[in-house]
């Protein structure tokens, strides 16, 4: 049953609902240093500011069992790396008596609900915080895991017999992406320049310099980490949650037509690492538990035993949406489908990431891939698929249409779960605005 909050114009349908309570960073116009903090309806609650404001006593009846200076001391940096660092079972705690916190029946009134100064110092409207990325990134690898995606890719340059490559069901595909261009919900992206095949026929093959002309998207799903494992160590699949700090939306723009001519032999380059955009709020593993479902794509093949997960439920269904919209503020959902459509989970991804002793890191970021569905155009997850290589147009609203992203266009991914009885765990928003490219 959903719970009523004492917060104004609280609704349990928001994506930050008390049964989420995700974590990010913010700003404000009167304290411009970026600080832990959690959204919570229309509101952030200003971690650093608040926690030190409550004796250590009385912190300790919230967060049983936690180190309250540690904990202090992590919530008060410009990163959450600190607190992932934690680990699974400190964030577990601290997100529940956060969630304790800020209901109706609120055990502790005298910390935030009938605390005049805690509410107006700690107490923030979103509308009036600035985001900032929130974790320092050291590295960040993007999978394939997205089945639909990568079939539906595979068929239109190689063919229905050739879409998938022999490989594909054996182990999760990725590559390691450009940690130095993930930026925040809000942040513009700029048309790239690259190589450019203009006509692959032609012989011999002379590329030009230039803006990108198949400018795309991709729907994702980041996932954090939070706990490293050391250089020359695997994490088992069996152990591989408790290395998850949290998830957001992440969308990897992508220069179709740079890729396609500079991947071959190592893979994506310049086409890739100009831009990825990840939501602002990191919602956090556990809250996204009571919405575990079975993958909804059937992998026959035999696996490697390193690759085997106990239980059926490793993928989650989180209801995706893409929204295009244009300089003249016509707006149109363009895709929706659900991340229970990738094949392999994220402990399948960390599993195989560190199976030859790859060191990962606090604040590693992992991509599942494009996710799309098994339906027509509109549970697609990239402009490539559902314009097919910019065979087919997408009809938008206002009498627009795209084959690739125009300049001033701008693209948003939401995503949530929703139990059935209201609700509603969310991810915010993942929005970049498409800006001309600077000529070279």
């Amino acid at each position: 049953m959903a719970k009523e909050s004492w917060l104004p114009d609280y609704s349990p349908a928001s994506d930050f609902s008390l049964a989420n309570i995700p974590f990010g960073i913010i700003s404000t116009p009167d304290n411009q240093t970026p600080r832990p903090a959690i959204a919570i309806g229309d509101f952030a609650l200003d971690l650093k500011t608040w926690l030190p404001m409550i004796n250590k006593e009385t912190v300790s009846d919230v967060f049983p069992g936690v180190d309250i200076s540690q904990l202090t001391h992590a919530l008060s940096q410009s990163t959450l790396n600190a607190f992932a660092a934690l680990g699974r079972p400190v964030h577990r705690i601290v997100r529940k008596g956060i969630q304790d916190l800020l209901p109706k029946d609120t055990p502790f009134p005298q910390l935030l609900q009938d605390n005049e100064e805690g509410r107006t110092k700690a107490l923030k409207r979103l509308s009036e915080v600035t985001m900032h990325l929130p974790m320092e990134i050291g590295d960040y690898t993007d999978f394939y895991a997205g089945y639909h995606h990568a079939y539906a890719v595979g068929v239109i340059f190689r063919g229905p017999e050739n879409a998938l490559q022999s490989n594909y069901m054996h182990l999760p595909v990725g590559y390691h992406g450009r940690a130095s261009s993930i930026v925040v919900d809000g942040t513009p992206i700029r048309r790239p320049v690259g190589q450019i095949l203009l006509d692959p026929k032609a012989e011999p093959k002379q590329p030009v310099v230039g803006p990108t002309r198949k400018l795309d998207i991709e729907l994702e799903l980041g996932c954090f980490i939070s706990k490293p494992n050391e250089m020359g160590e695997a994490v088992d699949v069996k152990q591989a949650q408790e290395h998850i700090f949290g998830y957001v939306l992440l969308n990897d723009w992508s220069a179709r037509d740079i890729q396609a001519w500079e991947y071959v032999p190592l893979g994506p380059f310049n086409g890739k690492n100009f831009g990825t955009t990840i939501s602002a709020w990191i919602v956090l593993a556990d809250a996204l538990e009571p919405f575990r479902v079975k993958s909804e794509i059937e992998n026959k093949t035999e696996l490697q035993g390193y690759l085997k997960e106990e239980g059926e439920k490793g993928a989650f269904d989180i209801k995706l949406e893409v929204d295009l919209t244009t300089a003249d503020g016509s707006e149109t959902t363009i895709g929706r489908t659900s991340s229970k459509y990738l094949m392999w989970s994220f402990p399948q991804m960390i599993a195989h990431h560190t199976l030859g002793g790859c060191p990962m890191r606090t604040g590693d970021l992992l991509g599942s891939g494009t996710i799309s569905g098994p339906g027509g155009v509109k549970e697609r997850g990239s402009l490539l698929e559902m314009t097919e290589n910019g065979k087919n147009e997408v009809l938008l609203a206002g009498m627009n249409a795209r084959t690739f992203l125009k300049d001033g266009d701008s693209v948003t991914l939401r995503g949530f779960c929703d139990d059935g009885s209201g609700v509603r765990v969310g991810f915010g928003r993942c929005a970049g605005k498409i800006y001309s490219a600077v000529q070279r």
